[in-house]
Order: structure tokens, then sequence, then C-alpha cells
């Protein structure tokens, strides 16, 4: 059985101080929580602090995103060798708004992918169609796309131990989340996706998570789906009581 995984995308949000300050309540609140994998991902600046925040608790640290490239002349980009020497263990990659603001494309979001697996980071492999996208019935056609561009040249067992998410971009800081049917529809397309490209294996053990202006009130309903394996939160995840009631929401009606 896939063991639900919860993760915290802070974005451009939290000095060192803020992040300090939410670890201590947050840090409290799951003490005894269990069966529910917690991700946080905090900005570049406040990364070594959480990693330190989180040392003796299940917690893991990821960063936002990652350039392919191991080092060079780069200027303003982070390496997935930085990002591991830090302590974080995993990576979020081909978030809509790094495809939308940023310009990453399904080809670089590939590159990405193949070196944060190099460097042993784990990724959280964004992939999501728009509005307009989804009113012209391609959401599927899309989602089909990116998977199978950003996962080119992996292995099933490189696969396996990855995480997808699924996050309509329609529905990422709208207050709109998808209907229960339309994300248990998107989640279950991807896994076949990836039991048609990889193997069954592979596609069973693979977690993929909804991420979509999830919040205490939806997180049980959403994550009751059999193809839902948690969540990807965004503001939600600022406040650490409620990030908390997303993590045992999410707890409570997977394992």
């Amino acid at each position: 059985m896939r063991t639900p995984l919860v993760a915290a995308n802070w974005k451009m949000h939290k000095t060192v101080q803020e992040a300090q300050a939410f670890l201590q309540v947050f840090r409290g609140l799951t003490e005894d929580v269990t069966g529910v994998d917690i991700v946080i991902a905090p900005p570049f600046t406040a990364l070594t602090a959480v990693v330190a925040g989180v040392q003796g608790s299940s917690i893991a640290v990821a960063g936002q995103d990652a350039y392919w490239q191991a080092e060079g002349a780069f200027t303003g980009a982070i390496s997935p060798s930085l990002l591991a020497h830090t302590g974080a263990t995993h990576v979020i990659l081909g978030h809509s708004e790094r495809r939308n603001l940023f310009g990453d494309t399904d080809e670089s979001v590939n590159k990405k992918m193949s070196a944060a697996i190099a460097f042993g980071l784990t990724p959280i492999f964004c992939v999501g169609e728009t509005l307009e996208e989804r009113d012209r019935g391609e959401a599927l056609v899309v989602l089909t796309r990116q998977i199978r561009r950003g996962l080119d040249g992996l292995s099933g067992e490189q696969v396996a131990s990855l995480v997808v998410a699924y996050e309509p971009i329609w529905a990422i800081g709208t207050g709109h989340n998808a209907t229960v049917d339309q994300a248990g529809n998107a989640h279950a397309h991807i896994r076949g996706i990836l039991r048609e490209r990889f193997d069954t294996g592979a596609a069973e053990s693979c977690r993929i998570l909804y991420g979509g202006s999830v919040k205490p009130g939806n997180v049980r309903e959403i994550v009751a789906q059999p193809e839902i394996d948690g969540a990807l939160v965004g503001g939600a995840s600022l406040d650490p009581k409620s990030f908390f009631e997303i993590v045992a929401g999410g707890r409570a009606t997977t394992v």
C-alpha cells in the first residue's frame, strides 16, 4: 500500500525567522502523527534553516526547483547537487508557475528530472492543464504529453520512487478546486499512462498527489479517491495549524 504524502509549497513566502517560528508550532502538532509522509518546500533562502529545524523528525525538505547542470556559470540557478548538500531530499519540478512564468518546457523539465535523480533527490513532478485546454476537451491529452515527455528516458525503477502531482492550473490560488470526479479521473488517467509507458509495478508504487486549492475542509474528500495519494498544498500550508489539519486529514482517510 502506498503511504500518503502531503507536501507544503511555500512558494515565495517566509523569511528564515518565519520559517523557524512555523516549525516550532508545526513540530509540536505533528509529533505523534504517523501513517503519512510530510515534505516542506521553503524558499531557497530558508532551506538550511528548515533542514536544521526538522532534525530529529520524519519531516523531509524539498527545493522548489533545480537546474539540470551540477555547477557552472548559471547566475540565479540552483543545481540538484547544491540542493542535496543543504540536506534537502526532494525537489518540486515542472510546477505550473515555473512553466508559465519562467518558460519551463516538457523538455527542460525532463532534463531537470534526470539530474535530480542522479544526485539522489526525489522529484515531485507536476503536471496539469489550463482552463482553456480543459474547455477544449484536451485535459487528458495534455497530461499524456507532459508525462511522456517529462519522464522520457527514466526507468520503471526510477518512476516507482518519484512523486507525481496533478495540479489543474485553473484551480491553483483561485479558491476553486477540481470536483472529486475530475480529480479522480485525472489521477486514474495518469496511473494508466504510467502503467502503459513503464510497468504495473512502477505505476502502482508511484504516488500521485492532487494540488489545487487544497484546504482542511476538502482534503478528506479529495484523498478518499483510490488513485489520490496525498496533496501538494500551497497557500493553506503557510499556517502551521492549517497545514497540520490537512496532514491529519490526508492520513485519516488513506491509511
